[in-house]
């Protein structure tokens, strides 16, 4: 059996663990809205057509921050579409998934979720067909008190305090062919900052997102985020980053390696930020919104696409997780608490149905997925100051990503309530005997070891195993491989 060694000390401090590093993604694409979080007349539904079943999942998951209405959606959205009376409201063609839009749910039903589900909006403007007056009409509608047009507009729909977003996307993946009003880097920059510029005079207190590459692969990639960032890097707060793992050839020692992939894509994308910031003479560090990652079976979705003309939220990619997923997801969560320095935002995308781990029938149940359990586990425990771990212990070999380490661990301590909360996952097939060195904290006692074991089940829960004893200072704990592990400690206070 494979042994390791993980030395855990309060002086390895990498940051605080954001409460909007657990943040999900609702998009108008297949049924993450109509028949996901809105379903007029479902059983659980409200007098908006909220369904009460995924609200409450939706608090268990420990959702902290929304994105909202996409996506590759939003390229073509008019946000007006989605707000005043509901008889009023066209129907519209989408483009970006071939779909048509009734626009029944929109901007103020999504605010009334919002708050419902107790987490924080992240809204995106329309920078592919729209531009610089449509953000600030939106802006104006959220976030101005009253007295102008679109305040009042807001007033008059019955919200009469204004939602007072903090948090926003300046368009999405605009360096993608395939999306609505695809732009080079050198215009997008220019229209961001054009952008950003104005929405700080409306509202100096929100933060902006600018578009970073769609995924690690594309061309441009750091060309893209170089020029971008040449022309806004004054006016944003973070720039974006968005990643899919896609487990369809069936290498599974590859797709248990993702994060790899994951925490090069990050210290990639931080040391072009960061070159662009030194060459501006900037003294303020841009963190990064990676507000689109997940586990998808990409294959699938041209086939959904194809098979069907314009109808009304078809169902889409409504992937059925496995374990070894979960694991992966959970593997995904440790890497981004990891770079917890400069990762402030993070959205698994999405919350509903759409690569989702939340899944409903329509009239019928709301269940969980396996990736649901270690996003829950990892939000409800992932909080206070992350601390680098230094695993030593075996690596094995991948074809996609060569060889890697077997271990991936990270810590978070509370200093409040005294908890400590190890999360480690063991990406080989062997199983691996740890020593987890605790003797900077002394007096700890272990508290429980919850796991999850990949396999081919879909229905997968956390196991719970005997939390480990500690002698001297350290604790031994067997690692089953594959598989995702909380362990957590508690200090006497």
């Amino acid at each position: 059996m494979d042994t390791a060694r993980v030395v855990i000390d309060p002086a390895f401090r990498i940051g605080e663990a954001d409460r909007r590093l657990f943040g999900s993604f609702v998009e108008h694409m297949g049924r993450c809205v109509y028949g996901g979080i809105f379903e007029p007349g479902h059983p659980s539904a409200d007098r908006l057509g909220l369904r009460g079943d995924v609200l409450e999942l939706t608090r268990e998951l420990g959702v902290s921050v929304v994105r909202y209405p996409g996506g590759n959606f939003v390229s073509g959205y008019r946000w007006e579409d989605g707000v005043g009376p509901v008889g009023d409201r066209p129907r519209r063609l989408d483009l970006a998934w071939k779909t048509v839009e009734t626009n029944a749910f929109g901007l103020d039903e999504f605010m009334v979720w919002a708050r419902e589900a107790g987490v924080e909006p992240m809204l995106a403007v329309n920078l592919g067909t729209r531009g610089v007056q449509d953000a600030l009409d939106l802006l104006e509608y959220t976030n101005h008190p009253g007295g102008t047009y679109f305040s009042d507009a807001r007033r008059q729909h019955g919200v009469e305090q204004p939602y007072g977003v903090r948090l926003w996307c300046l368009g999405n993946e605009l360096d993608g062919p395939w999306q609505v009003g695809h732009k080079t880097a050198e215009e997008y920059g220019r229209l961001a900052a054009e952008t950003a510029r104005a929405m700080k005079l409306i509202d100096p207190g929100v933060s902006l997102v600018a578009c970073g590459s769609s995924n690690r692969g594309m061309p441009t990639f750091a060309a893209w985020e170089a020029t971008v960032l040449e022309h806004a890097y004054e006016h944003v707060d973070y720039i974006s980053a968005h990643t899919y793992y896609d487990p369809s050839d069936g290498d599974r020692a590859s797709i248990l390696a993702s994060a790899v992939d994951m925490d090069a894509f990050i210290d990639e994308v931080v040391a072009t930020a960061d070159h662009v910031g030194a060459r501006l003479r900037q003294r303020r560090r841009l963190k990064i919104s990676f507000d689109e990652w997940n586990v998808w079976y990409q294959s699938r979705l041209q086939h959904d696409l194809d098979r069907r003309g314009w109808v009304e939220a078809p169902a889409l990619i409504e992937d059925d997780y496995t374990a070894t997923d979960a694991v992966v997801v959970g593997d995904l969560l440790v890497t981004l608490l990891r770079h917890a320095d400069r990762v402030g935002v993070a959205c698994q995308a999405q919350l509903v149905n759409v690569i989702a781990p939340i899944r409903t029938e329509k009239g019928g149940r709301a269940w969980r997925q396996s990736i649901f359990h270690p996003f829950a586990l990892t939000a409800r425990h992932a909080r206070g100051t992350v601390l680098r771990t230094e695993p030593g212990g075996p690596s094995h070999d991948t074809k996609r990503y060569g060889s890697v380490a077997s271990l991936s661990t990270v810590a978070v301590h509370d200093e409040e309530d005294g908890a400590l909360s190890v999360f480690a996952v063991n990406r080989g097939e062997s199983p691996v005997t740890t020593e987890l060195d605790l003797r900077g904290f002394p007096g700890l006692t272990a508290v429980e070891h919850l796991a999850i074991d990949a396999g081919d089940a879909t229905d997968v829960t956390p196991r719970r195993l005997d939390p480990p004893r500690l002698d001297g200072g350290r604790a031994t704990v067997r690692l089953a491989g594959p598989s995702w592990n909380l362990i957590r400690f508690q200090t006497p206070r």
